[in-house]
């Protein structure tokens, strides 16, 4: 590059997730990154569907700048998609003055605004949705769909299920960047390490008995992660009395809480509630565990719990709704996928499982390489470079 560019990138609000590539990107030379923040959320906001205030014990705003858009961000007094709006995204644009947008998606008006402004602007400008092509949507949502990425420059794709929904709505190939959904690798993998030799106890303290093969829920209980799902499954494997081998560990909080744990009781199933876990304490569920189940419906677009037990050394038995599945998910390899809804082939899965403690670990292992290997930041870094120098060109301020 002839010069350094800056780049904004926008998102809703400070996500755990996203600020390792914030940081890497900080730290190069060739760009200039600031981060936009449309809001900062206080505790009761952040636990906002896990049914407890909290706030990350992890550093959100640590290693790169950032900006709120507190100035320019208004409220509708209506919820969801209109429930907020910029008085003047030209004018945020024009102050901030950079040279590439990228937007982390168009869930929230103020995004959308954002990208008509960069049209306006002539900012070129990418995004980074996760929008995937398993979920059956409607025609009019097609149309506004495939109208709407038209105006993109270019996309920073995170996965297959989220290419295949890009090419679906004709956005060319040459548009779409390889930036794969990660989570901070090696992070999960050394706090795993740390609590790793305090699994006999840990187990105890959740009372897991030793002999019994874990299989964890990680999430909120809410009706698009399916928790019933899968106590339902532990119900059968219990009828069959195949659930002798058999522990479940659930671990969030959320709007089904109750009626999980009465399902539990009523049914006297091996389940232990380990409740909200945050990140410094999130290993220690991959440690208790030896496989994730995660049965949830089209609205996972992802699912970077598995890439979090995946980078601990966990195969992953999810939804063939999951949107992770296509990527993450092997069947035999690194896990198993098993038709949505169908609690039958999940007890049955499951059970498998726990027949085959090798079996597991061998897949737990093939699951953290592929994770290392293909997920990471280096990856992710890569592509938006990429991404960034392919807008530069078309837009004249650099030439190959």
């Amino acid at each position: 590059m002839n010069f350094i560019p800056k780049v904004l990138i926008v998102a809703t609000h400070p996500i755990q997730y996203q600020i390792p590539w914030f940081q890497a990107l900080a730290k190069r030379s060739d760009i200039s990154l600031e981060v936009l923040f449309l809001s900062i959320l206080d505790a009761k906001q952040q636990g906002v569907g896990f049914g407890i205030a909290f706030e990350w014990d992890i550093p959100l705003l640590d290693g790169y700048k950032s900006h709120t858009a507190k100035d320019y961000l208004k409220k509708t007094g209506f919820n969801g998609f209109v429930s907020q709006y910029l008085s003047s995204a030209m004018l945020m644009l024009r102050v901030l003055q950079p040279d590439v947008v990228i937007l982390t998606g168009w869930q929230t008006l103020p995004l959308l605004q954002l990208l008509l402004a960069c049209k306006t602007l002539k900012i070129p400008c990418a995004v980074r949705g996760e929008s995937n092509s398993l979920k059956p949507r409607p025609v009019l949502t097609r149309i506004i769909h495939r109208q709407l990425l038209k105006i993109y420059d270019s996309f920073l794709v995170i996965g297959k299920s989220n290419r295949a929904f890009y090419l679906h709505n004709g956005v060319p190939a040459h548009k779409l960047f390889s930036c794969p959904y990660f989570i901070d690798n090696q992070r999960f993998l050394n706090t795993y390490h740390q609590w790793l030799g305090k699994k006999v106890t840990i187990r105890e303290n959740w009372h897991i008995e030793a002999s019994k093969v874990c299989f964890c829920y990680v999430g909120k209980l809410e009706p698009k992660k399916r928790i019933l799902d899968l106590l339902e499954a532990l119900r059968l494997l219990k009828m069959e009395a195949k659930h002798e081998l058999v522990h479940l560990l659930v671990v969030g909080t959320g709007e089904l809480m109750d009626e999980a744990k009465n399902i539990v009781i009523k049914n006297d199933l091996p389940v232990t509630f380990a409740g909200f876990l945050n990140q410094s304490e999130i290993a220690k569920a991959y440690v208790a565990s030896d496989c994730l189940v995660l049965p949830s419906d089209y609205g996972e677009t992802w699912g970077l719990v598995v890439n979090e037990a995946m980078a601990c050394g966990l195969p992953a038995i999810v939804s063939d709704r999951v949107g992770c599945g296509m990527d993450l998910v092997e069947n035999g390899i690194t896990g198993e996928i098993f038709p949505f809804g169908n609690t039958i082939a999940l007890s049955e899965s499951i059970y498998l499982a726990s027949k085959n403690a090798l079996w597991l670990k061998e897949m737990g292992e093939n699951a953290r390489q592929r994770i290392f290997d293909r997920y990471s930041i280096k990856e992710l870094v890569e592509g938006t470079i990429a991404s960034i120098e392919y807008l530069l060109v078309r837009n004249g301020n650099i030439t190959k």
